[in-house]
């Protein structure tokens, strides 16, 4: 679809719906990589490790994963043809609008495939956003590596050295699974996508919480969130597909948690 005509869909869905000033970044993959909506950097990066993220080039080059033309929800999409262990990313500087003391948000994406045949063996996080770590100042979702059917969870973790003084593993530490959302009968299928949004908010102030939605039901809300975040603003990464074999489309942030009937109605666009 020409740009002229649609920027996005999405974009123009949401602006039907007077979300349009909460909508910073939107990537659909519909002609290329980059962003049809950023407020900072409109790049897809990758490299071959989160190790060398500082090193990451602009483009796929070196990874296993494409952008196919009609792949998508309404047009492209990204497929990660084997499990993805290289670095692939968009910078959050702009895009995603962090503040360790009061971090409010939604993050927003499509998923296509069965995760019982598709994925390889260990965790799979399609989304993880941090500078650092799934365990230190990170929201992610991950599908775990031993159960059957693979559940699904949502993880939202600050500081480490607070929530965590001791870095115990988390299968030692209750702390960690405790936290979680956790989905033992996800909908994910090969035949349809699937919206998965997270909604968060106040995270930093003592009191964040966080709501894991799948096709615009809630599946949970995590316990209160009471440490802090911190974030080295020039490595703030939103990592796309770690470990991940399968389809993603429309990968949206907004500037604050939407509500659940927004979120309902974002899945319906």
């Amino acid at each position: 679809m020409p740009y002229r005509v649609a920027v996005c869909l999405l974009s123009v869905g949401l602006a039907a719906q007077g979300w349009k000033k909460d909508l910073v970044f939107h990537a659909n993959f519909d002609g290329g990589l980059e962003a049809k909506v950023a407020a900072g950097d409109k790049r897809l990066y990758s490299a071959p490790s989160y190790k060398e993220q500082r090193n990451a080039k602009p483009g796929l080059e070196g990874t296993d994963v494409e952008l196919v033309n009609g792949a998508g929800r309404k047009g492209g999409a990204l497929r990660f043809k084997t499990k993805n262990t290289k670095a692939v990313f968009y910078k959050t500087e702009g895009n995603l609008p962090f503040d360790g003391k009061n971090w409010a948000g939604t993050i927003s994406f499509w998923l296509k495939l069965n995760p019982d045949e598709d994925l390889a063996p260990g965790f799979c996080d399609p989304i993880q956003v941090t500078d650092k770590a799934y365990n230190d100042s990170a929201i992610w979702v991950d599908f775990t590596k031993d159960d059957k059917p693979r559940h699904f969870r949502l993880g939202v973790f600050g500081a480490l050295k607070e929530w965590n003084p001791k870095n115990l593993e988390p299968d030692k530490n209750p702390d960690f699974n405790n936290r979680l959302v956790v989905v033992k009968q996800a909908p994910f299928s090969r035949e349809r996508w699937t919206h998965v949004a997270i909604t968060h908010e106040r995270l930093g102030s003592g009191k964040g919480a966080a709501t894991l939605y799948l096709d615009g039901k809630s599946q949970g809300v995590t316990p209160s969130i009471g440490e802090g975040f911190q974030w080295d603003a020039a490595l703030g990464a939103l990592r796309l597909g770690v470990n991940y074999v399968g389809l993603m489309d429309d990968v949206a942030v907004f500037r604050r948690a939407l509500t659940a009937k927004e979120v309902a109605g974002l899945g319906r666009l």
